[in-house]
Order: C-alpha cells, then structure tokens, then sequence
C-alpha cells in the first residue's frame, strides 16, 4: 500500500525487542550472523537505527567514555583545590554509586545499555557533590580556624549533613518517575531511572562514612610525606655548610 523512504532509497523496517536475559551486542551479533547467512546483493544495504546505532556508534568505548568523565573531574577539582590528593578523596565516592547502579539494573532485570551508561555518567556529577560539599568546608576550616584533619571533617560532616541528604532526595525523588513510570516510552526511560535510584541509595549509605575516613587518611599520608621531604632537605643543607 504505501512505500517508505530513507533519503532517495525505498526502505524496509524490521524492529525487535530483546530476549529475557539477553543484552543488546549479543542481539547485534546475532542479526549481523542473519544478515550473513543471507549474502544479500549489493544493491540491498542494511544498517541498524534507533538505540542500536547509538550503540554501534560507541561501540567498546563506554569505558574509555567513564575514564575521560572521571579524568575531566580530576582535573577540575585538583585546579579548584590546588591539590593532587583531595580530588581523590571526592572521587572516592564514585565507585559505590557505580556498584549500587549495576546492581539495582541486575535486580530489575535490566540491560546496560546506552541509556544505563548515561545514567552513570549523570551519577558522576550528581555523587560527587557530596565529597565536594564535606573536603571544601573541611579545608576552610583547617587553613583559617587551623584546625586538625579530624576536628575540621568531623564538623564538616555534621554541618553539611541537611544540604546533603536535601540535594541527595531532591534527585532521588526525580529519578522514581524513571524508573516507575509507565507509558509510552516508559521502557527506554526506566534503565537510567534505576541506575540513579541504585546509585544514589547505595552512595548516600555509604559515603557519608567512607568520605571521613578517606580524608584522614590521605591528609595524614600528606604531611607524612611533606615531613620526610624537609628532613631531607635539613640533611641535604646541613651537610653542604
């Protein structure tokens, strides 16, 4: 009855949905295996849209996707702070939201796809200001009142703990229509739901123990290190005089 086209080229369709327990490059392997059997002629071209070409558009490169999101933060926060350590420990808090995302997909029975990866991403940004909001107050308060690591992030953990748990609502909240939610489109939505659901319960479980400690320990093995730097520089000038 009707012929569609794509560009200048009559066009066929064919759509899919995935199998329970099957992922999206083991249905990509398994039509390109099709469309080999098939020797199809030279005039006929086939390729994917949709989901699948973002996909295919990626590739493998979701990892190196992450890294580079979490390579740009690293280097933002160790310009903000001056730092090569502190950026770490706001970083820290990253792999908990990563592991509860995964975790809440698996649960639900979810693929990680393209819209779950950019999910994680969306996490990164969204975590993270928790590690910011606790080592910021804690650094003003060691460089101008002088005090301790411990006295500064122990109180910074008490006075940053309402905006915290508002701003770590505030998202969870947005993120139950995702992943609740039904109607039209409601499948394609529900992966990065979840994914910030799952990241977001776990991490704010976590991190606000996990942030202290880390802190301590790093700003302990600073001055450890800056103190064995000038000994030696005391050594070094002492033995020219």
């Amino acid at each position: 009855m009707t012929i569609e086209h794509q560009g200048q080229f009559p066009v066929v369709t064919i759509s899919f949905n995935l199998a329970p327990n099957a992922s999206l490059s083991q249905a990509v392997a398994a039509v390109e295996r099709v469309q080999n059997r098939l020797r199809m002629p030279a005039s006929v071209q086939a390729s994917f849209q949709g989901t699948v070409e973002a996909y295919k558009a990626i590739g493998s490169n979701e990892a190196l996707l992450i890294l580079a999101a979490l390579v740009a933060v690293y280097i933002v926060l160790g310009i903000l702070y001056e730092s090569f350590i502190h950026p770490i420990t706001i970083l820290s808090t990253l792999p908990s939201a990563g592991v509860g995302a995964l975790l809440a997909l698996m649960l639900f029975r979810q693929d990680l796809g393209i819209v779950a990866i950019i999910g994680i991403i969306l996490l990164i940004g969204i975590v993270k200001k928790n590690g910011i909001m606790i080592v910021d107050f804690a650094l003003e308060a060691e460089r101008t009142r002088g005090l301790t690591s411990s006295e500064a992030i122990y109180e910074a953990s008490l006075l940053r703990f309402r905006p915290i748990m508002m701003t770590t609502l505030a998202a969870l909240f947005a993120g139950f229509p995702l992943a609740f939610g039904s109607g039209i489109g409601s499948e394609l939505r529900r992966p990065l739901g979840i994914a910030m659901v799952g990241g977001l319960l776990l991490s704010q479980v976590l991190t606000l123990y996990t942030t202290p400690v880390i802190y301590i320990f790093f700003d302990k093995l600073g001055r450890r290190r800056g103190s064995a730097k000038s000994s030696s520089l005391t050594v070094d000038a002492v033995g020219q005089l």
